[in-house]
């Protein structure tokens, strides 16, 4: 298991007020909303989550540092687990023609708002429990969504993503602090977030876990 980080960049191009967040609208409320993953999280106001998540191509990069990284080629598989409107799955077949794709996510929402191309490779449902044989997959990934669900889920979560995987070539990436303003932060603008955990929580729950792939993490400077 190594630290290789594919998303920082992207991830601090973003300016926020996260005390905004806590003082402008009831957050409880809102947070409420946005963890039932429907259009107001999607494409609602920006105070039950994204604001209008729409494809703009910022997943590119992002797919092309992966692909090199892992060796990704045509006629490998790939999942992703949460892959919300599919816009990264989309960025693979651009990056890699003829690679196969699959996503999973909560949102019934998400997957019928998806990226026309790769609709009818995706399917709703949820991290603790895949619907995949054994080393299905070539690659596994999963973005920005394990922190989503509670630490009595995330053993079994990693467990799957492990499961259906046939090698190392797995990545998760997840939200994270390293310190108490990262922390505060983390607290003032998440709203789906169960699971607040260090890197070094994060790695001790992999580990145990029995997770072989590679993790990065965001956080909220």
């Amino acid at each position: 298991m190594a630290y290789i980080d594919f998303m920082m960049k992207a991830h601090q191009s973003t300016k926020r007020d996260y005390v905004g967040r806590v003082t402008e609208d009831d957050k409880a409320e809102c947070s409420t909303i946005a963890i039932q993953y429907g259009m107001d999280y999607w494409d609602g106001d920006r105070k039950y989550g994204y604001g209008g998540y729409r494809y703009d191509g910022r997943q590119r990069a992002i797919a092309e540092a992966m692909v090199q990284h892992y060796g990704l080629k045509a006629g490998d598989r790939i999942l992703d687990v949460g892959c919300g409107k599919g816009y990264l799955l989309y960025e693979f077949t651009q990056v890699v023609p003829g690679i196969q794709v699959t996503g999973i996510d909560i949102s019934e929402y998400a997957i019928e708002n998806s990226k026309e191309e790769i609709r009818d490779y995706l399917q709703v449902g949820n991290a603790v429990w895949l619907p995949f044989e054994d080393d299905a997959f070539d690659f596994v990934v999963s973005i920005t969504t394990l922190h989503n669900l509670f630490n009595y889920e995330l053993s079994n979560a990693l467990a799957e993503i492990e499961r259906v995987g046939k090698s190392s070539k797995k990545h998760v990436a997840i939200e994270s602090y390293r310190n108490e303003n990262e922390k505060a932060n983390l607290l003032y603008w998440q709203l789906t977030c169960r699971t607040f955990y260090t890197p070094k929580e994060w790695e001790w729950f992999m580990q145990e876990s029995g997770y072989n792939g590679d993790y990065s993490y965001i956080v909220f400077e």
